[in-house]
């Protein structure tokens, strides 16, 4: 009788042990099922961003923008974009979030070029070191931080100034520009940007109005630039128009 009932105990105990694993197994497999992109997007540090813009003319709702959504998304590394829609050429490109410059430098080397050319356009992409502005872009409300607004951008602003600024926290003088910016009529916020190997400085700014991002862009940033001895570029986008495809891709400006 003892040892019926040690067999029939170690049985039981073998099963219970059985169910316990599965258990555990399938509570893993629903957390894991139950992220959503959000959630991973969190668990991931950006450590690049990617500026991109094709040389096309189009209205932004021909751009097949879900077709290269779906491809992008599954580009290593990839985080989220914003799209850019020109103002004046409708360009259009995007300000995108990588988890690290490899991977960056990997989208605008191998599968971008391949989406420019499937277009039969040329392209413009740069690749910025995201840990290198991280403080500055924090104090002008980056959303690609913690930074939060309660008014959706109207529009966005491209600039990068033709200077060789490395290491960006000492070679550009961000401490003193942030005031500035932060009175700009309409800013909303800005992440700076530092050009890997070039250190070329730059952000991308988000307005409440296109009016507004266009006097920052024709009227005050050329003063900057000229405080500077610098050339510059800038691009003025319509926020308005890519806000479907930017939500798709998770872009923080409508968290």
């Amino acid at each position: 009788m003892t040892m019926k009932f040690s067999m029939v105990s170690a049985n039981n105990t073998f099963k219970l042990a059985a169910v316990t694993v599965l258990a555990t197994a399938f509570g893993a497999f629903n957390v894991a099922a139950q992220t959503t992109p959000i959630q991973k997007e969190k668990n991931m540090t950006h450590k690049a961003y990617v500026y991109t813009e094709l040389q096309i003319s189009v209205p932004f709702e021909i751009v097949p923008w879900k077709r290269i959504n779906d491809s992008i998304k599954r580009q290593p590394g990839f985080i989220n974009k914003t799209w850019l829609a020109g103002v004046g050429n409708n360009s259009a490109g995007g300000l995108y979030a990588f988890d690290t410059i490899e991977n960056a430098q990997k989208f605008v080397t191998g599968y971008f070029p391949e989406e420019a050319r499937s277009f039969g356009v040329a392209q413009t992409t740069r690749v910025f070191d995201a840990a290198a502005t991280e403080v500055a872009s924090r104090e002008l409300n980056s959303v690609h931080y913690d930074g939060k607004s309660d008014v959706k951008p109207g529009a966005y602003v491209y600039t990068e100034v033709q200077l060789h600024a490395l290491p960006f926290d000492q070679a550009v003088p961000w401490r003193k520009l942030n005031p500035i910016l932060k009175r700009q009529p309409g800013l909303l916020s800005k992440t700076w940007l530092s050009g890997v190997h070039s250190g070329t400085p730059g952000g991308l700014y988000a307005f409440d109005t296109v009016e507004n991002a266009r006097k920052f862009a024709v009227d005050y940033f050329p003063t900057e630039a000229a405080a500077l001895n610098a050339a510059f570029y800038t691009r003025v986008f319509d926020a308005n128009v890519t806000e479907a495809a930017s939500r798709d891709m998770r872009s923080p400006y409508y968290r």
